[in-house]
């Protein structure tokens, strides 16, 4: 039966118990790697080797479901072993994507997915009606990166679920910048729900992981499968680290999208920002539905200054507390030159500029791009 209580609530005791051994208040970390057979051979515990099923790796597991509504998660090494399994688990045929995703997404669709014979539709998933010309009668996944990296576009995920009926089309979200406590994508028509939980689950940069959350849904046991056959399983100490770092997750998101939502209408304002990316301003052309969908419009911003990209990487150079680095989600700020971390096929403007906003003091933050920003016409 789901749990009941609210999301603060779960994220510190769903999943979690005492230890019935020593009274531990805290998880403990079982760094074993294989467990002992029953006399009879069996294994009453559930647990027999690291690989099919963890102590450790059991709790996180509970908990991600919980937190985002499921009845099922699978926990992976990385967001990027998740993201393959569903994938791989979706079978032959078709898939329709969101063509502003996550480059590490895209490049693992065209390098690695179309190399097993998949077709992949790239389409602009903000439109229905695009999203419904790409669909065939083969199509069995329609990914959806909502809110996108790095221009923060938001798919109408009720509306996508009403198009796509009741065929036998599997809808994945990938909600890692919004994360359970800003968006329940399984509530709004989602089958499955992807995390890179390296980012805000994680969220203090020192640790990897991937999962994926359903809701009884078939895909689920070809993703466990996948999961257990490739190797790709968290250690112990991730999933307890990650365990942890769950328990501050709502206070955490919630500052993080308060000090982006100051900093992005501080960015609208200034002279040398041309656009700001950030769903939670009245500008955005996704504006509506995310504030419908949403419970807040997250922790990035991105925002195109008024120059070219030497423009844009002298302001970079010039922050101070904004540390010149890849990712997101962390609670310190991150800010990051997207188009010249991605490559040449990039999607992202030259003049663009990624902030993973973090949780310091928001008069800090907008006082450090302030005199960063002094770079533009220098």
């Amino acid at each position: 039966m789901a749990r009941t209580e609210r999301i603060e609530t779960l994220a510190i005791h769903a999943g979690r118990q005492v230890d019935p051994a020593t009274g531990a208040v805290s998880p403990p970390l079982y760094l074993s790697t294989t467990f002992q057979r029953d006399a009879d051979g069996g294994y009453s515990t559930g647990f027999d080797y690291i690989r099919d099923a963890h102590p450790n790796r059991d709790m996180l597991e509970r908990t991600l479901a919980a937190l985002e509504s499921g009845s099922d998660a699978v926990a992976f090494s990385s967001g990027t072993a998740a993201t393959l399994a569903v994938f791989h688990a979706a079978g032959p045929g078709h898939i329709v994507a969101t063509h502003d995703a996550y480059h590490g997404t895209l490049h693992q669709l065209q390098n690695v997915v179309a190399g097993w014979g998949t077709d992949i539709s790239f389409v602009p998933t903000t439109s229905i009606d695009s999203v419904a010309n790409a669909i065939r009668d083969d199509t069995r996944l329609l990914w959806i990166e909502t809110p996108s990296n790095p221009l923060l576009r938001v798919t109408d995920l009720a509306a996508l679920r009403k198009l796509i009926g009741d065929r036998d089309i599997v809808l994945a979200v990938d909600n890692t910048i919004a994360t359970p406590i800003l968006q329940q994508p399984l509530l709004l028509g989602a089958d499955i729900v992807v995390h890179s939980t390296t980012k805000y689950i994680g969220g203090h940069s020192d640790v990897a992981g991937g999962a994926v959350v359903g809701r009884d849904h078939p895909i689920m046991k070809p993703v466990r499968e996948y999961h257990t056959q490739a190797g790709a399983v968290p250690s112990a100490f991730d999933c307890w680290l990650l365990q942890r770092s769950i328990a501050t997750l709502p206070v955490r998101v919630r500052l993080h999208a308060q000090n982006a939502s100051k900093l992005a209408a501080y960015l609208q304002s200034h002279n040398a920002i041309t656009q700001v990316d950030y769903p939670g301003l009245t500008s955005h052309p996704d504006h509506a539905i995310a504030a419908q969908q949403m419970n807040g419009f997250g922790g990035l911003v991105s925002f195109h200054v008024n120059g070219d990209a030497a423009a844009a990487m002298r302001v970079a150079s010039r922050a101070r507390l904004f540390t010149r680095a890849t990712s997101l989600g962390g609670v310190e700020s991150l800010i990051e030159h997207r188009a010249s971390i991605e490559g040449p096929d990039s999607h992202a403007p030259p003049n663009l500029l990624r902030l993973s906003v973090g949780i310091e003091h928001i008069d800090d933050l907008i006082a450090d791009l302030s005199q960063a920003l002094e770079s533009i016409g220098s």
